[in-house]
C-alpha cells in the first residue's frame, strides 16, 4: 500500500495549471503556499530573461523541476522540421538560463504524416538536439500522449514506445515523463514503469484527474481525486521504480482556469496530500 503524502515539499505546479498568473505571481504565490516546485511553460518566459526568473525562482526557495515544453518535430515540410530543431535549441538555451535541468518533450504529429513516418522525424530531430542539450547539462524527456492527440499533438502515445524510442536512441541526456492522464489506461503500464526506472530514464512525474464526462480533449483536466485515475496506486509503481522525483500537478482546464487562483492553488494542495 502506497503511503499517503504527508507535506508539499516534494510538489511542484506547472504554470500553465494556474494560467491566469504571470510568472513573477506564480512564483511569488506557489512559495508562500510551501509548494516545492515549479515547472514553468516556455510562454511564460515571453518577454522575460529567463536567467533573471530563474534567480527569483531560487530566491523564493523553489526549484526550477523543468522547462515545457519542446518537441513537435513531424511535419511534412523538411524547412518546417528544421525550425522545430532550431526551436529545440532554443528551449535547451532557456533551460540553461532558468537553471532547469530537464526539457519535456511533447513530440509532435501531423495529420498529413503517416504515424511510422511522424515516428522517424520525431527520432530524427531529437537526436538532432541531443548533443547540445547534453553539452548544455540539460536533459530531454518524452512524454508519451494519450491516443486522442496522435492526429496533431504527439505520435507517441505509450511508454514502451517511449522507452523503445529511447533505447534506439541510447543516451545519457534522454529519459521519460511518464503523466497519468496520457497513461493511466495502459494495461502494461506498471510493467513499462518498471522497465523504465531500470534503465535509468524516469524523469518526470505529471499527475492530475480524468473527468468523467470529458467535455474538452485538451482543457478539461481535474483536480486529483476528481475523476477515474488511480493516482496513488501509479505513484507507487514510479516510487517502486525508482523515482524520487517532485510530484508535477499539470491541470488544463477552463473551469479551473476561471475561477480564482488562489482558491484553486488551496484545493491543488488539499487535492495533493489527501488524493495522491
Amino acid at each position: 500500500m502506497t503511503e499517503p503524502i504527508r507535506d508539499t515539499s516534494k510538489l511542484c505546479v506547472h504554470t500553465i495549471t494556474t494560467k491566469p498568473w504571470s510568472i513573477e505571481e506564480a512564483i511569488d504565490n506557489y512559495a508562500q503556499a510551501g509548494i516545492g516546485g515549479i515547472t514553468v511553460w516556455r510562454q511564460w518566459l515571453e518577454g522575460r530573461n529567463p536567467i533573471h526568473v530563474g534567480k527569483h525562482i531560487r530566491e523564493s526557495g523553489l526549484t526550477a523541476v523543468s522547462l515545457c515544453r519542446g518537441g513537435f518535430f513531424p511535419a511534412s515540410a523538411q524547412s518546417e522540421r528544421q525550425q522545430a530543431i532550431d526551436d529545440n535549441l532554443r528551449a535547451v538555451d532557456e533551460a540553461a538560463a532558468l537553471g532547469a535541468p530537464l526539457i519535456v518533450l511533447v513530440c509532435g504529429a501531423s495529420p498529413d504524416v503517416p504515424l511510422p513516418e511522424a515516428r522517424k522525424h520525431i527520432q530524427a530531430g531529437i537526436e538532432a538536439v541531443l548533443p547540445y542539450a547534453g553539452a548544455n547539462k540539460v536533459k530531454l524527456a518524452i512524454e508519451p500522449l494519450h491516443p486522442m492527440y496522435a492526429d496533431s499533438r504527439s505520435a507517441i502515445n505509450t511508454l514502451k514506445q517511449a522507452n523503445d524510442l529511447c533505447a534506439a536512441i541510447n543516451s545519457p541526456a534522454l529519459g521519460v515523463a511518464v503523466d497519468v492522464y496520457h497513461l493511466w489506461w495502459d494495461p502494461n503500464l506498471e510493467q513499462e514503469i518498471k522497465r523504465c526506472g531500470a534503465s535509468g530514464r524516469l524523469d518526470a512525474f505529471h499527475i492530475c484527474d480524468w473527468l468523467t464526462p470529458t467535455t474538452d480533449m485538451l482543457n478539461d483536466r481535474g483536480l486529483m481525486g476528481e475523476g477515474c485515475i488511480p493516482i496513488r496506486q501509479i505513484r507507487g509503481w514510479v516510487e517502486a521504480a525508482g523515482f524520487t522525483g517532485f510530484n508535477e500537478v499539470e491541470i488544463f482546464s477552463n473551469h479551473h482556469w476561471a475561477a480564482d487562483q488562489h482558491d484553486f492553488l488551496n484545493k491543488i494542495i488539499h487535492a495533493y496530500l489527501n488524493n495522491s
